[in-house]
């Protein structure tokens, strides 16, 4: 993940993300930078577009919003089967308690 950070770091200061840069990124925040890793994640970075997949990962938690309230429907509705259960539960008891008077 820190190499991930460091390449965010340098784009967002407008320096180009290379290995060189990332690797003083890394040093200066106290990792030893893995070669292999570095040279990885530059290359799969090579056609990405960073403020386009900053701007849809942003909007990623708004749609994620509808499943609080669905999981918030659930639970109340969880909670009324419960309630419901008890008051069943208690109609009975009431008859067998009649029954033995």
């Amino acid at each position: 993940m820190e190499y991930i950070y460091g390449a965010l770091l340098l784009h967002t200061t407008g320096k180009e993300i290379d290995e060189g840069n990332l690797k003083k990124v890394l040093n200066g925040a106290g990792i030893e930078a893995d070669e292999a890793r570095l040279k990885s994640l530059l290359e799969s970075m090579k056609n990405v577009n960073i403020d386009e997949v900053l701007k849809n990962a942003s909007a990623a938690p708004v749609a994620a919003a509808p499943a609080k309230e669905e999981k918030k429907e659930e639970k109340k509705e969880e909670k009324k089967k419960e309630e419901k259960k008890e008051e069943n539960d208690s109609d009975a008891m009431a008859g067998l308690s009649s029954l033995f008077g």
